[in-house]
């Protein structure tokens, strides 16, 4: 008999960071220091749309290993022309999606569920207020918050999470310091 070698399939954890509702300029001149820290650190980065400002998406696309992004309701022009309304991807095992809207808190779980079916993450902005709800059929709903405009909320908010072998675990809600 040969000698068989092993084989062995390594699974490399993946790191991300989901933000959305940046409204660069308007809400703020930067994105808070602890955010691009996240991003120059990130394997993926997610932006769930309203951009506001296309020279976001072109600092993004330059410090981002890898960027998926989508366009919001207050993003137009060449926002639109390079970002599509709706993303899909999947990142190690987990099958995302990335929507800016998606309507109403009341029934926001089955609705989503049944516009994306074949989804395991689904990833969106659009309120302004971190969400991290599960639907029944097992799709997991995420709202970033916004890093720049908090609303009704104590606090700007993102999120870092890892992607592990078809697993989303490690997701964390990063509260934004207020500007001074």
């Amino acid at each position: 008999m040969g000698n068989v070698a092993a084989c062995n399939h390594v699974v490399v954890a993946v790191s991300l960071v989901l933000t959305a509702d940046t409204h660069l300029p308007k809400r703020s001149r930067d994105l808070p220091h602890s955010l691009w820290t996240a991003i120059d650190a990130a394997d993926v980065v997610v932006h769930a749309g309203d951009w506001v400002d296309v020279a976001l998406l072109d600092q993004l696309e330059a410090r981002a290993r890898r960027l998926v992004g989508v366009y919001g309701n207050n993003d137009h022009g060449p926002l639109r022309q390079r970002l599509p309304e709706v993303a899909r991807v999947e990142v190690e095992g987990i099958r995302m999606a990335v929507v800016h809207e998606t309507g109403d808190r009341k029934g926001r779980e089955e609705r989503c569920a049944a516009r994306f079916p074949d989804t395991d993450l689904l990833v969106f902005g659009h309120s302004h207020i971190p969400w991290d709800t599960t639907a029944a059929s097992g799709l997991r709903l995420l709202n970033p918050g916004s890093p720049t405009d908090r609303r009704r909320q104590p606090h700007g908010t993102f999120v870092t999470a890892v992607a592990d072998a078809g697993q989303l675990r490690d997701v964390v809600f990063h509260a934004v310091p207020p500007r001074q």
